[in-house]
């Protein structure tokens, strides 16, 4: 296994390596679990070169604070990625990736208004700013991304689409703890009591899903806030069941799209996104 900080050496070790054959991608933050190690061994198991990237970026948060909790665990991280066959560990400095500010501005329309892109100014040109640059050094034929994070994967696609990227976004299923609670790198920041409720979040959810027959959508989502909130460890930024596309929000189950219920949850100071497929046979 490979680890460089620098896009030279990454660079020189992948032109190397890529006459064996197709190149996976996996941009992570760090903090890597069992849903990272996940498209890894995907990856691995569709390419013949696996390329993981570790970088804290910068210009994804609206939060200084967040920045700054934001867990770093390089040595566990290797450690995991030791036993999956991943050949490049790519983890750069922020002087690296941003040598100088990066300015582009994206847009991404009514994708990048609703949700996460309300609460979260900014938050999404950040994502297409540092996911483009890792595209660019990595060159990779797919990149893996999990469906924990929806939105973030439809902006990235549309990225993909608007700068004609020529690489395949692979879509994975979310990972969850025996709990039910979707693993993300911020359950590390939780403690044992918040983690142990924070599950009522997931069991929410799949609630959700078995009374959609019965309410109407707004009740459902009005239904889902009341619900996760009281819980005293929790409370609801949003719940929007939207179409899995344009994500905008849906009116009535007979519109024909894919339904998606989308949330955001603060357990604590942590906060947790999650979702949900509804899948309704007319």
């Amino acid at each position: 296994m490979f680890l460089t900080g620098t896009i030279e050496e990454l660079q020189s070790k992948l032109s190397e390596l890529k006459k064996a054959g197709t190149v996976g991608f996996i941009p992570t933050m760090g903090a890597l679990h069992a849903g990272h190690i996940s498209l890894v061994s995907q990856a691995v198991y569709e390419n013949q070169v696996v390329v993981v990237s570790i970088f804290v970026n910068p210009t994804q948060f609206n939060d200084k604070n967040d920045l700054e909790r934001y867990p770093r665990t390089l040595e566990s991280d290797l450690q995991l990625l030791e036993k999956t066959g991943c050949q490049i560990i790519f983890a750069p400095t922020a002087k690296e990736v941003y040598p100088e500010p990066d300015t582009r501005k994206f847009n991404f329309g009514p994708l990048e208004t609703v949700m996460e892109g309300k609460y979260r100014p900014g938050h999404f040109n950040g994502v297409a700013q540092v996911v483009s640059k890792l595209f660019d050094f990595v060159k990779p034929d797919r990149a893996y991304f999990g469906l924990k994070d929806f939105q973030q994967l439809a902006i990235i696609k549309e990225m993909v689409k608007q700068l004609k990227i020529d690489v395949e976004i692979v879509e994975c299923p979310i990972v969850r703890e025996k709990s039910g609670l979707a693993m993300s790198s911020r359950n590390e920041l939780l403690t044992t009591e918040e983690r142990k409720n924070a599950a009522v979040i997931s069991e929410t959810l799949y609630k959700a899903k078995e009374l959609a027959r019965q309410k109407s959508v707004n009740d459902l989502e009005n239904w889902v806030v009341e619900t996760i909130n009281k819980n005293p460890f929790l409370t609801v930024e949003y719940f929007k069941i939207v179409d899995s596309q344009q994500l905008q929000p849906v009116k009535n189950w007979d519109a024909d799209c894919t339904k998606v219920g989308c949330v955001a949850v603060f357990c604590g100071k942590v906060r947790l996104i999650d979702n949900v497929v509804f899948k309704l046979n007319h």
